[in-house]
């Protein structure tokens, strides 16, 4: 539930993308931060939550977050100007951490028998709460005021702090050591920096200055934290551990799964609501739309355990390549299937069903390779590249979209070429995520979970 809770967060300011200009009073530019805010947040907080969660107690860092959820959601449901949300968002950013927080008390506290299972579920909840977020977030947002959404939101992460008091104990290993700042500090920096390109390049110009002055500056602190980090007697992530075939391979891999995912939030939503006069469009409402596709959500919440069972029987490794191959050929079916919502429906759930079975074997890869004292830190290290990669998935999409564009009634809508090239991408993406996961050595990936 918790998992549930914070990857909603993601998705829900979704369907108030278009009014947020007028509801904040600023420019789209401006607004578009309330979206970006969350995203850089989550992936700064994840890998340093996770640390933190190694050092001081994984269920602390868990109630944290929970924490940080209702806090952000209060300010933006009191609030209604852009500073205000823009803080509010940051906060429930911060709590994306509790995903591998989550996967790491399960690794503490359940018999292996067990593991397996639990670990698929938790790790596919970051793609589940964003799926069934999205309608969920657009009824609300058409029958009631825009901060009714928030409210709901700070709800929702209270009663998942209670449950967690009240049924999660607190893990017995911990990592003793002093918190490495500067590590934190760097790693924040660089990540803020790198992600700042990605997100905002298409509204900035991909070769104008603060562009590329974001990637050189992301690149340069990385580079110099990474020195850092290797002269560090406890790093805030290993790069030793991270630097083995399992693990290097793996977190590449969910780089190019989390790329293909996002790219069909992107553009499966603008084809089912595109007007019927563009040749493709279904003239769907955003609550339609929405529900036309949460059965994907169910989908990657259903296929989960299956994941287990293959990853059990044949090793985590096969798992996330066929995972990766049912995204592509989810794709491939979208470039056909658009012709009526339910085509639309089948593809979206191919795809989803890809992106359950690979996101439920990606803990179970980084288990096999770390000590049990760094869990944390190396689930929040794979949530990072995830995030990584549905940042770059979405201005590359963004990009595709624009630059393939028509006009219809004096309003710019993608073309279907667009889409089409959107598809093709996300294929590649999925291919080249096949061709990372053969490179996981497999000696290593049939370790046993609780090893």
């Amino acid at each position: 539930m918790c998992g549930v809770v914070v990857s909603l967060m993601q998705t829900l300011v979704i369907p108030i993308i278009p009014q947020l200009p007028e509801l904040l009073g600023t420019s789209a530019a401006n607004a578009s931060w309330v979206v970006t805010a969350t995203l850089l947040a989550g992936a700064i907080a994840t890998p340093i939550s996770g640390r933190l969660g190694d050092m001081f107690g994984k269920r602390r860092m868990l109630i944290i977050s929970l924490a940080a959820v209702v806090a952000g959601s209060v300010i933006c449901a009191v609030f209604a100007s852009l500073v205000p949300v823009i803080v509010g968002r940051v906060l429930q950013g911060l709590a994306v951490g509790a995903i591998p927080l989550g996967i790491s008390i399960m690794r503490d506290e359940l018999p292996p028998e067990r593991l397996g299972s639990a670990m698929a579920i938790m790790s596919a909840t970051l793609g589940v709460g964003g799926a069934l977020g999205m309608p969920i977030a657009a009824a609300i947002a058409e029958a009631a005021n825009w901060h009714v959404l928030f409210w709901v939101s700070a709800a929702l992460g209270a009663v998942c702090g209670a449950a967690v008091l009240t049924l999660v104990p607190e893990s017995p290993v911990r990592t003793p050591a002093r918190f490495d700042y500067a590590g934190a500090v760097g790693l924040s920096i660089g990540l803020t920096a790198l992600l700042l390109g990605i997100t905002k390049g298409g509204d900035w110009g991909w070769a104008s200055a603060a562009t590329l002055g974001s990637f050189a500056v992301g690149v340069v602190v990385l580079v110099i934290w990474g020195v850092l980090e290797l002269r560090t007697a406890a790093p805030l992530v290993d790069l030793r551990v991270s630097a083995r075939g399992t693990v290097l391979f793996t977190n590449l891999a969910s780089i190019a799964v989390g790329f293909a995912m996002y790219g069909m939030s992107l553009t499966l939503p603008q084809v089912l609501m595109a007007p019927e006069q563009t040749g493709y469009g279904l003239g769907l409402s955003m609550v339609v739309a929405g529900l036309a596709l949460a059965p994907g959500g169910l989908v990657m919440m259903a296929l989960s355990p299956v994941s287990a069972r293959i990853s059990a029987a044949r090793g985590p490794k096969i798992t996330l390549m066929l995972g990766a191959a049912v995204v592509g050929v989810g794709y491939l079916g979208a470039l056909c299937l658009m012709d009526n919502v339910v085509e639309i429906i089948v593809a979206s759930m191919v795809i989803a069903g890809g992106i359950g079975l690979a996101y439920a074997a990606m803990p179970a890869l980084i288990m096999s390779s770390v000590p049990v004292s760094e869990t944390a830190a190396a689930n929040g290290l794979n949530s990072l590249m995830r995030s990584v990669g549905t940042s770059t998935s979405a201005a590359v999409t963004s990009v595709v979209l624009a630059q393939n564009a028509m006009t219809l009634g004096g309003h710019t809508l993608p073309s279907l070429g667009g889409f089409h090239l959107a598809f093709l991408i996300a294929v590649a993406a999925a291919a080249v995520a096949v061709g990372l996961t053969a490179c996981i050595p497999s000696r290593r990936a049939g370790r046993t979970l609780d090893g």
